[in-house]
């Protein structure tokens, strides 16, 4: 998939798309097995030299259909606030995500399908930040409601879902 012209890969994706052989799926899966894992080991694994694989992941990475970073639980680094919020809109809802996307601490956004319009996850470091970042979000002109899920514990967090 490639990001928008004025948004990262991670902000904003359509649908169009890159076409991932056989080979570049291998190497996605690998990646997600092990981020740090060597081009050299991700070469043996897949049939590649070590120089090839690094050339098709820089691929990969340029095109937004990977992304090699540290996944934490933001608990765990002092954040004292994580939930997801649920939004009902009126309007374009490719408007009002982008809106909400590019609100400070808002780490997540989805259009959905069913009973809310978006999901938009964010991260705070304590209730007056959350609730800020609550009242940006209700301040875009599309948005109707929102319900906030304020997140407890977190259980499982795994990105390994492999490639089709």
């Amino acid at each position: 998939m490639t990001g928008g012209s004025e948004s990262t890969p991670t902000q904003r994706r359509n649908s169009g798309g890159v076409v991932l052989d056989d080979t570049a799926k291998r190497i996605i899966e690998q990646l997600q097995q092990d981020g740090r894992r060597s081009y050299a080991a991700i070469g043996k694994a897949v049939g590649l030299s070590e120089a090839a694989v690094r050339q098709r992941v820089q691929r990969l990475l340029e095109n937004g259909v990977v992304q090699v970073v540290g996944v934490t639980d933001p608990m765990m680094l002092g954040f004292k606030r994580q939930a997801m919020i649920g939004i009902r809109c009126n309007g374009d809802l490719n408007e009002a995500a982008d809106a909400i996307a590019d609100i400070d601490g808002v780490e997540y956004v989805v259009i959905t399908a069913g009973s809310l319009d978006i999901l938009a996850e964010v991260v705070a470091a304590d209730d007056e930040q959350l609730l800020n970042i609550l009242t940006r979000i209700r301040s875009v002109p599309t948005v109707i409601s929102t319900e906030i899920f304020l997140y407890l514990k977190l259980r499982k967090q795994t990105y390994a879902w492999g490639t089709r």
